[in-house]
């Protein structure tokens, strides 16, 4: 009897995430074709980098590399490096094209991303910008990529676009999690959501977001989420909060190249932020745990144990995994295995949680970043 309501009460929150979760599970790659002149649209990237030199290069060269048609210009912030993150930096673009600026001492209350990301800002406002461009040091655009940003803002008349870059998924560690990590985001964060306007979902992936100056003005700048360590989707909550419009989609074109070798590194990127996820909370905690046990875990043993309904929600879950997997080339026959994915990173989120408790929360470059 128990594993009937447990297949059961699985197969139901499958059904459900199939049907009523805004078709998260959908990974279609977004262009645009602008319709509105933006020669007169400016636009500023502001890149924050700490300890980046490997990767911030082949970033910079791919912005050098833009067609766009509106005056365009790039802030990188090295952020206390010492790997010449720098030099690198400026050997990849004309000083025409960017500027470098070198970071000051994260006061209290900032994350250094953002303090880093605001004095960007407050660099960027000399070019009198219509758009800033938000992205990481390990992300490679397409050459078209700024001017397809800004036309799915001008066309649709959004406030904040952003993109959910594709990431690398070479190494076996790579291949096993990383389309997970973005199946599980969409789960999160439903792209259909976030651009309703009668849903309050509100979300983006930071290492590819553009958004409007006058509206980053208007929510009270990057001052307004300091704090905050999931920086990306708690600036898409401000905007949305204020009556702006949100856009998140996925890019194909648009890559990170930021190396994850082993298994445990992974772990760390998604310990970095999951307990931030669940707002500190250990009722949040142990509801996640239950939550993604039935979901994810009891299907696959219930099935084994002969229970139809078990198998059935197996065969859900497999089913909508399957387009996160076509969309980084991997065999569908990876999508039974989801079960054993979903508990890495149930046990990456238990380590978030130990992690805050212990005041290390947050922990990248060797800073510990969440602000308590």
């Amino acid at each position: 009897m128990w594993l009937d309501i447990v297949g059961a009460s699985a197969l139901g929150i499958w059904l459900y995430l199939l049907l009523g979760r805004g078709g998260f599970w959908r990974m279609a790659n977004t262009t645009a074709a602008g319709k509105v002149p933006m020669e007169t649209r400016r636009a500023v990237a502001v890149i924050p980098a700490r300890n980046e030199a490997e990767v911030v290069g082949r970033a910079i060269a791919s912005l050098a590399k833009q067609s766009y048609p509106g005056a365009f210009h790039v802030v990188l912030v090295d952020d206390a490096s010492e790997d010449g993150t720098a030099d690198a930096a400026r050997a990849a673009a004309s000083p025409e094209l960017l500027t470098v600026i070198r970071g000051a001492p994260v006061p209290a209350g900032w994350t250094g991303k953002l303090w880093a990301v605001s004095q960007g800002v407050g660099e960027a406002t000399r070019f009198t910008p219509d758009y800033f461009l938000f992205t990481d040091a390990d992300i490679v655009h397409p050459p078209f990529g700024l001017r397809d940003l800004v036309a799915l803002a001008e066309d649709g008349g959004y406030d904040l676009v952003s993109w959910m870059v594709t990431l690398r998924c070479q190494s076996f560690a790579e291949r096993a999690l990383v389309p997970a990590f973005v199946f599980f985001f969409f789960l999160l964060y439903p792209p259909a959501w976030i651009r309703s306007t009668r849903h309050r979902t509100a979300g983006a992936a930071g290492g590819c977001l553009l958004i409007r100056r006058a509206t980053l003005d208007r929510i009270g700048g990057i001052a307004r989420i300091r704090g905050e360590l999931i920086d990306d989707c708690a600036l898409a909550r401000a905007v949305k909060q204020q009556g702006g419009r949100v856009w998140l989609g996925l890019s194909a074109e648009a890559r990170s190249i930021r190396e994850y070798r082993t298994f445990g590194e992974i772990g760390r990127m998604i310990s970095r932020t999951a307990f931030t996820e669940l707002r500190h909370s250990r009722l949040m905690l142990a509801g996640t745990i239950a939550g993604m046990a039935l979901a994810y875990l009891a299907p696959p043993v219930a099935a084994l144990a002969g229970n139809g309904f078990g198998a059935a929600a197996w065969a859900l879950m497999s089913l909508a995994y399957i387009p996160a997997l076509r969309f980084y080339r991997r065999s569908p026959l990876w999508a039974p295995l989801l079960p054993l994915v979903a508990a890495f990173y149930l046990g990456a989120t238990v380590h978030s949680a130990v992690a805050w408790w212990r005041g290390r929360g947050g922990m990248w470059k060797g800073r510990a970043q969440a602000v308590r």
